[in-house]
This record gives C-alpha cells, structure tokens and sequence, in this order.
C-alpha cells in the first residue's frame, strides 16, 4: 500500500508521496515512488505511483524509452512529449501495455494493477495534474476539488476536503496535505516516512523545491504533534451530547 497526492491550486503544483512498500509483516523497505523528468526550464514532469512495484517500474521505463502511440502510430515518450496532456496519455498507455503483459503471467492473489498521478508543465504551458488508471484512461484535476489522490486516500481526504481549496496559498497547501499524511500514517502503517515532494509554481518548468521529509525531519514531527494537541482540544471543546 502507498499514499500519494497531488494538489492543483492558483500559485501552482505540489505532489507528495510516501515511500514503503510492503510484501508482508516482515518485509517492508523504502522506495522512491516519485519520479521527476526534465526540470531544466522547459519540461517539468513529475510522476507519483501507487500499486505494483513491477508494473509501475516496467511502465516508467517503457515510457521514458519510447512506446508506439495507438493513436498516431509514431513512436513517443515522455521526453519529447510537447505538452502534459500528452505526457499523461503516454503514460496511461505504457502503464496499459505492461499490465495487459503482466496479466498473462498472473497467479493466484496476485494484483498487477497500478494507478500514476502525473503533474507540471512543458514549454511554459499552464501548470496541470492528472490521475491516469490502469487501464489507460485518465482524470483531469480541477478548481472544484483542487488535489488527487491514489494508494490509501480514505484517511487523509477529510482533512484536505475541509480545508483546502483552489485559492488556498501553495505553502499552505503542502502543509494540508502533511497532516493528511499524518492522519493516514497514524491509521496504516502500510503508510510511512520517508515523504517524497516536489513543488512548482504555476507555469513554471522547473521545481521551486524537491525535498524529502525523513523520522528526523522538525518540522514534521512538530506538525504532527501539534495537530495531535489540536484535534484533542477541538474534541474537548465541543460540548457533551445532550440526549439522556
């Protein structure tokens, strides 16, 4: 299980991932699962995973290399894809692709599905993010509900459904979606530190920050426990039920 998000407001893009993967009780490691391509000031394309290791690593790497495009018959990737849009659709075909592969080697209680949240921006063009399934279709975030997410999303969408929104500050933003981070990590521990972030303003090809958020982090783990203190005193605030 992983937890990743991505949030779309005015001032531009922020994605987050977690980085554990679980194979059971006693084999749980770390691994990247956001990727960044380009962020050199003409292409910025960042790619966060949830789901099966083996399918998103077959998918990232045919993508990276070049598919042959059903649609136009060419051969393409996400390096020389002219817009997000496209780098989105060539990802949710390469990702299509090695699962239909996969498949044909399934066995019992083995799951090959993967989901990608796929965000930035080529030539300057305005900043987007999109969901792309397993299937090879995709989802357009928009200003009605300023994030996505994949992996375990039931724990921290409360928080970011209460309190973000699209005019929400890019700052402010990422540390909503830390404490959605901190809600689903205190509720699944498939879920874990270290947290993987990239953030961009609006129409800009290259990050204003990557960063990765470790157990020693400060600001985390102050952030955690503040928003442990609050929720106890907002709980003790609110008056008692009434019925007897």
């Amino acid at each position: 299980m992983t937890y990743c998000v991505g949030l779309l407001v005015k001032d531009g893009l922020a994605m987050l991932a977690d980085t554990r993967t679980n194979a059971g009780v006693d084999n749980i490691s770390t691994y990247r699962k956001l990727r960044i391509f380009g962020n050199d000031g003409q292409r910025l394309i960042a790619v966060a995973s949830a789901g099966s290791l083996s399918t998103t690593q077959t998918a990232m790497e045919r993508a990276t290399l070049g598919i042959l495009a059903p649609d136009t018959g060419e051969t393409e990737s996400i390096q020389t894809a002219p817009s997000i849009h496209r780098a989105a659709y060539l990802l949710g075909q390469a990702l299509r692709f090695t699962r239909d592969e996969m498949e044909g080697l399934k066995q019992e209680d083995v799951n090959f599905d993967a989901t990608l949240l796929v965000g930035g921006s080529v030539g300057g063009e305005p900043t987007r993010l999109f969901l792309v399934y397993g299937a090879g279709n995709f989802i357009e975030c928009g200003q009605d509900s300023p994030y996505l997410q994949i992996g375990e999303v039931k724990y921290g969408k409360p928080i970011l459904d209460r309190a973000l929104t699209y005019d929400t500050e890019l700052d402010e933003a990422v540390k909503i979606a830390l404490i959605s981070f901190s809600s689903t990590m205190r509720s699944n521990l498939a879920v874990g530190l270290p947290i993987d972030m990239v953030k961009a303003r609006s129409g800009q090809c290259r990050a204003e920050l990557i960063y990765r958020i470790d157990d020693h982090d400060d600001y985390y783990r102050e952030l955690n426990d503040r928003w442990s203190d609050a929720l106890r005193a907002a709980q003790a605030s609110i008056p008692r039920p009434p019925y007897r």
